[in-house]
């Protein structure tokens, strides 16, 4: 029974470094992301708007249309537009 327990906690420990890691590339890549945003406002370029048209540049092609088409009813709708 006990080379099971180790087993398990081998994989155990295993997993948690694992998590360890990604948790610690992760801050460096949100470090080097909150860098770049920080060269681009330094350049001009508003950060918020970079971040949406980053996020539209994800969404497939269909999908953005679709919430532009809804943006602008609910903005019609509103008497903005």
């Amino acid at each position: 029974m006990d080379n099971i327990a180790d087993k398990a906690q081998g994989h155990l420990k295993s997993f948690v470094e694992r998590i360890e890691r990604l948790e610690e590339e992760k801050a460096a890549l949100t470090g080097d992301l909150r860098e770049v945003y920080g060269e681009l406002k330094s350049h001009g370029f508003d950060p918020k708007i970079v971040r949406q048209v980053v996020r539209l540049r994800k969404m497939d092609r269909s999908d953005y249309q679709e919430q532009e088409a809804l943006i602008e009813t609910y903005m019609s709708a509103l008497g903005m537009v």
